[in-house]
């Protein structure tokens, strides 16, 4: 799940204040993301040129994004953290939003633990945001402990009651966390609002197989097989349980692929 970002666009812009707090500097932060996004390894001098040139936080935010998209991510979350520090008590819901950033840039930096306090900082500025308790529920659940990213998701439910997405994530996290009766309960629960939805068939035929129903698990493996293409990973997944073959206890991912930060709205 991407995570909010800033945008580089004239109306997205008119909030970004503390980052740039000139027309000038507003103009350049704009014209500075856009390359960040598309020639991260151009943008990058760049940016770090108009950083020195006093730039200030606008400049130094683009530096960060530029490291994140040229790949060079554990450098890039120590950025957004920097920023966030630096704005001292300003402007609460954007340094949240920087420290979602630092969080999702520790995450595919490999450093699980990291991005888990990264988000916790930003659920302290901003608790009513689910896609932020789904992103720490998914760092806890990559660090493999299910307890709290259970709990997390739980959070995200409370918010958002009827979001398929996360009823998937926490089934997952069930049946990780060896309750197959919890997973099944969310399974269910997920696929009474979207009948067809693959990785709730897929959580569900897992459940039945841990609990030893080998015919109901084998009836939701298979139609998993007729709703997506061959050799997916959905497919590749359902053919493991097709012969009994449970996922790993890491077998847990975000619903959609993590976006690196490039300018959009909310998830």
């Amino acid at each position: 799940m991407p995570i909010l970002v800033l945008l580089a666009s004239s109306a997205a812009a008119q909030g970004l204040a503390p980052l740039a707090d000139t027309p000038d500097h507003l103009r350049r932060y704009g014209e500075c993301i856009k390359m960040a996004r598309s020639e991260p390894l151009r943008a990058l001098p760049a940016a770090e040129k108009w950083q020195a040139e006093g730039g200030g936080l606008g400049a130094r935010h683009c530096v960060a994004i530029a490291m994140f998209r040229a790949g060079r991510h554990a450098q890039a979350a120590v950025q957004f953290e920097a920023i966030a520090r630096d704005m001292g008590q300003d402007r609460p819901g954007l340094r949240a939003e920087l420290w979602a950033q630092a969080g999702q840039a520790w995450m595919d930096a490999g450093q699980a633990d990291k991005a888990a306090e990264a988000q916790s900082r930003a659920l302290d500025l901003k608790s009513q945001d689910a896609d932020l308790w789904i992103d720490r529920g998914l760092s806890y659940a990559a660090m493999l402990v299910w307890p709290r990213a259970i709990t997390d998701f739980d959070q995200a439910l409370r918010l958002r009651p009827n979001d398929v997405e996360v009823l998937v994530l926490r089934a997952a996290a069930w049946r990780n966390a060896r309750n197959p009766g919890q997973a099944l309960a969310d399974a269910n629960r997920a696929l009474g609002i979207a009948p067809d939805h693959s990785e709730a068939l897929l959580e569900r035929g897992f459940a039945y197989l841990a609990r030893g129903d080998r015919p109901q698990a084998t009836s939701d493996f298979n139609k998993v097989l007729r709703l997506v293409p061959p050799g997916s990973a959905a497919a590749r997944r359902a053919e493991a349980g097709l012969q009994g073959v449970e996922p790993p206890a890491s077998a847990i991912a975000p619903p959609a692929p993590n976006a690196a930060p490039k300018g959009g709205g909310k998830r």
